[in-house]
Protein backbone atom coordinates (compact mmCIF):
# COMPACT_ATOMS: atom_id res chain seq x y z
CA UNK A 1 0.00 0.00 0.00
CA UNK A 2 1.27 3.19 -0.94
CA UNK A 3 1.50 6.16 1.39
CA UNK A 4 -0.38 8.74 0.00
CA UNK A 5 -3.01 5.69 0.06
CA UNK A 6 -2.56 5.10 3.44
CA UNK A 7 -2.92 8.90 4.27
CA UNK A 8 -6.54 9.12 2.25
CA UNK A 9 -7.55 5.91 4.25
CA UNK A 10 -6.48 7.47 7.75
CA UNK A 11 -8.26 11.14 6.63
CA UNK A 12 -11.06 9.34 5.44
CA UNK A 13 -11.59 7.71 9.01
CA UNK A 14 -10.64 11.08 11.22
CA UNK A 15 -13.61 12.81 8.77
CA UNK A 16 -16.22 9.89 9.67
CA UNK A 17 -15.07 9.86 13.51
CA UNK A 18 -15.23 13.64 13.75
CA UNK A 19 -18.72 13.52 11.70
CA UNK A 20 -19.90 10.70 13.95
CA UNK A 21 -18.87 13.20 17.38
CA UNK A 22 -20.09 15.77 16.22
CA UNK A 23 -23.75 14.06 15.12
CA UNK A 24 -23.80 12.89 18.82
CA UNK A 25 -22.98 16.62 20.13
CA UNK A 26 -19.37 15.95 21.57
CA UNK A 27 -17.55 17.91 19.23
CA UNK A 28 -17.62 19.47 16.38
CA UNK A 29 -13.73 20.16 16.15
CA UNK A 30 -12.02 17.19 14.97
CA UNK A 31 -11.35 16.91 11.15
CA UNK A 32 -8.29 16.60 9.28
CA UNK A 33 -7.92 20.53 9.05
CA UNK A 34 -8.22 20.92 12.72
CA UNK A 35 -5.83 17.89 12.98
CA UNK A 36 -3.37 18.88 10.43
CA UNK A 37 -3.52 22.44 12.15
CA UNK A 38 -2.11 20.92 15.80
CA UNK A 39 0.55 18.81 13.87
CA UNK A 40 1.79 22.08 12.11
CA UNK A 41 1.52 24.24 15.48
CA UNK A 42 3.32 21.29 17.50
CA UNK A 43 5.77 20.67 14.70
CA UNK A 44 6.96 24.59 15.21
CA UNK A 45 6.92 24.42 18.57
CA UNK A 46 9.29 21.18 18.56
CA UNK A 47 11.44 23.11 16.22
CA UNK A 48 11.63 26.22 18.60
CA UNK A 49 12.32 23.68 21.37
CA UNK A 50 15.39 22.08 19.47
CA UNK A 51 16.76 25.87 18.49
CA UNK A 52 16.34 26.88 21.89
CA UNK A 53 18.65 23.33 22.94
CA UNK A 54 21.13 24.39 20.25
CA UNK A 55 21.40 27.88 21.80
CA UNK A 56 21.89 26.74 25.04
CA UNK A 57 24.44 23.84 24.01
CA UNK A 58 26.10 26.53 21.50
CA UNK A 59 26.57 29.06 24.71
CA UNK A 60 28.20 26.64 26.86
CA UNK A 61 30.33 25.27 24.88
CA UNK A 62 31.79 29.03 23.94
CA UNK A 63 31.90 28.82 27.85
CA UNK A 64 33.88 26.10 27.94
CA UNK A 65 36.46 27.37 25.28
CA UNK A 66 36.22 30.48 27.31
CA UNK A 67 37.78 28.69 29.96
CA UNK A 68 40.14 25.90 28.20
CA UNK A 69 41.89 28.36 25.39
CA UNK A 70 44.24 29.58 28.19
CA UNK A 71 45.29 26.35 29.74
CA UNK A 72 45.92 24.80 26.65
CA UNK A 73 47.95 27.49 25.84
CA UNK A 74 49.67 26.92 28.79
CA UNK A 75 49.90 22.81 28.15
CA UNK A 76 51.59 23.88 24.97
CA UNK A 77 53.67 26.14 26.26
CA UNK A 78 54.90 23.78 28.95
CA UNK A 79 55.02 20.87 26.31
CA UNK A 80 57.38 23.01 24.26
CA UNK A 81 59.83 24.24 27.05
CA UNK A 82 60.07 20.74 28.46
CA UNK A 83 60.61 19.09 25.00
CA UNK A 84 64.01 21.20 24.48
Amino acid sequence: MNTKKLLNTALNGLDSIGYRLDQYGITGKLNRHNVAAFIMLEQKHLEGEWDSIQAKFDRRRSQVDTLLKPVISRVNQFRGASGN
